[in-house]
């Protein structure tokens, strides 16, 4: 018997369980199973929390696909509230992932609110039409008009699987600005399919968006389908340091798996 508990961040959603003593080792079609909506628990991925030698924990993430994933903001902010609610945190965590080491503030525990620092940028990519840049997680960023009714499975699963990032893939995200602030659309690869939010995709479009000189302010407000997320970070030239994302992190329901 394995227990869970389910988490949602902006609708982002992700089944947790407590693997401090590394019991686990789900295969493939197990966790592709766990996540899939009509035949499982329904999530857009799991999250291991397991012991780490030099922090509070270490976060597995895996996609839905049943496959190890890279780094996931929304799923970093859930796992944060879990280890507190888990009694492994206060209100301060540092925590490994994918993409190495994350430091995360729980601003209030009801609801709870995460903040997750991200790691630095210094390499964007600027095409004809589009920026590609890594935060944790591979991102294309387009910027655009009338996002809400865009096709972003269609269009977004021609991009991700192209010549041009045909190797590893990409995550997609059509964005629309509006004053200071953003609206976001992304399909994850992984999911394959367009999911209600995505912390990685919200701070790349954001870093995206300043480096285009399309917002002004060092801090931006994103909405998704899903809820809204604030993205802070500090500008010097080409380089983004000290990036934090903000929002939501929801306990959903538990469960047992027999």
């Amino acid at each position: 018997m394995i227990e869970f508990e389910k988490y949602q961040g902006t609708g982002n959603d992700f089944v947790l369980i407590d693997d401090r003593k590394s019991l686990h080792n789900f295969s493939v079609d197990m966790i592709k199973r766990l996540c899939d909506r009509h035949f499982g628990i329904g999530a857009d991925g799991i999250i291991l929390l397991r012991e780490h030698n030099h922090h509070d924990f270490e976060m597995l993430y895996y996609n839905a696909d049943g496959l190890p994933g890279s780094m996931c903001g929304n799923g970093g902010r859930c796992a944060v509230a879990y280890a507190h609610k888990l009694g492994l945190i206060s209100n301060k965590a540092s925590f490994s992932a994918f993409d190495g080491a994350h430091r995360a503030i729980i601003k209030s525990t009801d609801p709870y609110i995460v903040s997750l620092q991200m790691n630095d940028v210094s390499e964007i990519e600027s095409n004809d039409g589009y920026f590609f840049l890594n935060t944790g997680s591979p991102h294309y960023v387009s910027f655009g008009n009338n996002v809400r009714s865009k096709d972003v499975v269609g269009e977004g699963r021609k991009i991700r699987y192209n010549k041009r990032f045909e190797k590893d893939g990409t995550n997609v995200n059509f964005v629309e600005p509006f004053n200071d602030d953003l609206f976001i659309r992304t399909y994850e690869r992984g999911v394959e399919g367009e999911t209600l939010s995505c912390g990685t995709g919200v701070t790349a479009s954001v870093i995206a968006a300043s480096a285009a000189g399309i917002i002004s302010n060092n801090s931006c407000l994103v909405e998704t389908l899903g809820g809204k997320l604030m993205v802070n970070f500090n500008k010097n030239g080409n380089t983004f340091s000290d990036i934090w994302l903000e929002g939501a992190a929801d306990f959903v329901f538990s469960g047992k798996l027999l």
